[in-house]
């Protein structure tokens, strides 16, 4: 699986990053955290685990909602701006300031699956770029509202600190992850309809 092959170095040239979808690749850099943006709702794959206000997070009760964070990263060796899918946070851990200890600064080393731009799903709602929240991966998009290059790595497990997102969200499988999408959304379909027939019809 091109997953698990060995880390590569990542290609300087844009073409040669497109042909290396789903393989592992080895960068060097520091994080830009003021341009975060968000990728979800999503669920948290089961690899990795975090820790949030000194409380572990174990990825077997990881099963709610909540966002994928996408992170300008600036490469040391050439100063290149790319995005790097650091992990999963709950919905009440969007805000940076309530996972100050995951922010983390200073030169890293890290592993990432290099990942292309998904299509939109037939029935799935248009991104909200005006507020950095995106419903579907579109690398260009977010790229450009960040000034980066289009080049989309989603951080392995072992880039996980205490605090901050749980790395190794990939999904791997296309089909599956559009299955997530229906039913993520058809669950917060369901939920919105009862809200609404509890207030409103059950009344009449």
């Amino acid at each position: 699986m091109k997953t698990n092959a060995t880390a590569v170095p990542l290609p300087t040239e844009l073409n040669e990053v497109k042909e290396l979808e789903f393989r592992r690749v080895h960068v060097k850099g520091r994080f830009d955290h003021s341009g975060e943006q968000y990728l979800g709702p999503r669920s948290c794959l089961s690899e990795g685990e975090s820790t949030y206000g000194g409380k572990l997070m174990s990825t077997a009760a990881n099963n709610s909602s909540g966002y994928l964070v996408v992170t300008p990263f600036i490469l040391s060796n050439t100063g290149e701006r790319i995005l790097v899918n650091r992990g999963w946070v709950p919905f009440p851990k969007k805000k940076p300031s309530t996972r100050p200890d995951g922010q983390i600064s200073g030169e890293v080393e890290l592993e990432g699956i290099v990942r292309l731009t998904e299509p939109r799903p037939q029935f799935g709602p248009a991104n909200k770029t005006d507020v950095g929240i995106w419903f579907h991966r579109d690398v260009e998009g977010m790229a450009e509202l960040v000034d980066c290059s289009p080049i989309f790595l989603d951080a392995c497990a072992e880039s996980t600190v205490p605090g901050g997102p749980i790395g190794g969200q990939t999904r791997a499988s296309l089909r599956n992850e559009h299955l997530s999408y229906i039913l993520t959304w058809f669950s917060l379909s369901g939920a919105t309809a009862y809200m609404w027939y509890m207030k409103y019809v059950r009344k009449v």
